[in-house]
């Protein structure tokens, strides 16, 4: 089943699967990944008139806010952009203004599109580059004439003896598919990349891509390689599989129609994009016009055209903002949604609060995910050949020292396993090299014994993340 094809109750259990509880945020989210597939559905008189319903989450750190998120835009395949409210200013100050932000979700969108041309293609891309592997291995047949016949050439041998063609270039070509000359050494031709531009100043990211991406647009340019300049060949000494990884790479992104992927990249961004502001409750609040804070409502302001929807210019064209999805999140602890400037708050009509973690959640957390804590460090042990294994009441005791910890300090929700596990495993990580083939069974008991008196460590800051 494609992604745009699930229900709001099957979107709601991938969610499940990744982030614990929450269930009105997800259900928030499902339906408003679901109102895109049904607005491809209406016809054209209304399909323009029917706008995304923006959401605003509210909830304190480490509950799942962005997770739920980046889930959503994964399962979806949509172009997605995190950025943070509060690293915008207002248009006239220094720093990035918040046009940045569409900016930001069409390169998504080109890399994403890109990637999937490239998955096409990959199978012509590695015949392509087995073929320059064969030629610069020395066998005849392929696409490499001209460079050995140069390369007989500086070594004083005659171009009258080429290397054997027919069944030794296909007993090669099978060894070659088949690893068995990974490790030897081939000199290949590939592509230099430009070099990175000097440290730009704050604010000044923008310009700086501008600038590499003229000077990428210059090297590709016919007349520029007919004087001489375009892309620089470097030639280098590697191993089989790197050289033909490198190559397929190469030849991928020349097969590549980058005409079509920006123009599919387009149509994604503005009618699938997903950008998530954090922090927006950074912002809210009525300033007085000075002190550090001084463009918190003109970054409102200028947020309002891009929520709305108006055009934005990037290097690519145009691009509309009517139809993209925005999701707010903040944990207005000192600020509330009402601080608002109103205008802003009326291109977020949806608010979900999302509750604090408990114990049972925290639970909940490492055991059911499929990427929770529990199986990370379990298999990040195993390269080293330690069996680490997580008893229940181990799971349980985890959990209500977190617990514990979040309540005495301040509360950074899930975010506060993260801690606990570091201090816990510290010495068994520290010790693995030397723990190779030994099984090592993590119970409440050992729990305790690691993490006694952890609510009243002051060192602990060095643990959060």
């Amino acid at each position: 089943m494609k992604p745009q094809d699930l229900s709001p109750k099957e979107i709601v259990a991938e969610l499940d699967r990744h982030v614990v509880g929450q269930g009105k945020a997800k259900r928030a989210v499902a339906i408003a990944l679901r109102n895109r597939w049904r607005r491809q559905k209406v016809g054209p008189e209304l399909k323009d008139e029917i706008l995304p319903k923006n959401i605003v989450m509210i909830g304190p750190t480490g509950v799942g806010k962005t997770e739920i998120a980046r889930r959503l835009a994964r399962l979806a395949g949509a172009p997605f952009v995190k950025v943070e409210a509060s690293k915008f200013t207002e248009v006239g100050y220094v720093g990035r203004d918040v046009d940045a932000m569409v900016r930001d979700l069409v390169e998504a969108a080109v890399k994403l599109v890109k990637e999937e041309e490239v998955e096409k293609l990959r199978e012509r891309a590695r015949e392509a580059a087995e073929e320059k592997v064969l030629d610069a291995l020395g066998y005849g047949g392929g696409l490499g004439l001209g460079f050995r016949s140069a390369v007989s050439r500086v070594r004083g041998e005659s171009e009258a003896e080429p290397p054997s063609q027919g069944g030794g270039r296909e007993r090669a070509r099978a060894q070659l598919r088949a690893g068995t000359l990974d490790d030897d050494a081939v000199e290949v031709e590939l592509v230099e990349k430009p070099p990175p531009l000097p440290f730009m100043a704050p604010g000044m990211e923008d310009m700086a891509q501008g600038l590499q991406d003229m000077m990428g647009q210059l090297g590709n340019n016919p007349i520029v390689s007919m004087l001489g300049g375009g892309p620089k060949k470097r030639k280098r000494k590697l191993k089989v599989k790197e050289a033909l990884d490198l190559l397929t790479q190469e030849e991928a992104a020349r097969l590549v129609d980058m005409d079509r992927v920006v123009r599919e990249a387009l149509d994604r961004a503005q009618n699938a994009g997903i950008i998530f502001i954090d922090e927006i409750d950074k912002i809210a609040g009525r300033d007085a016009g000075h002190g550090p804070d001084v463009s918190r409502g003109g970054v409102q302001r200028d947020l309002l055209p891009i929520v709305e929807g108006s055009n934005v210019n990037t290097k690519y064209g145009m691009v509309k903002t009517d139809h993209m999805l925005f999701i707010a999140a903040g944990a207005f602890h000192v600020s509330k949604v009402s601080d608002l400037i109103p205008e802003l708050q009326g291109r977020f009509p949806i608010r979900v609060e999302l509750e604090p973690l408990g114990r049972e959640d925290l639970v909940r957390i490492l055991r059911e995910p499929r990427s929770s804590l529990v199986r990370q460090y379990t298999a990040l042990l195993a390269t080293e050949g330690v069996d680490v294994q997580f008893r229940d009441d181990a799971v349980e005791e985890i959990a209500r020292i977190a617990a514990d910890v979040n309540e005495r300090m301040e509360n950074i929700g899930a975010r506060r396993l993260h801690t606990v596990m570091e201090r816990l495993l510290d010495a068994i990580s520290f010790d693995a090299p030397d723990l190779r083939g030994q099984r090592i069974v993590v119970d409440a008991a050992y729990v305790r014994e690691r993490l006694a008196g952890i609510a009243e460590d002051e060192d602990l800051a060095r643990y959060i993340l």
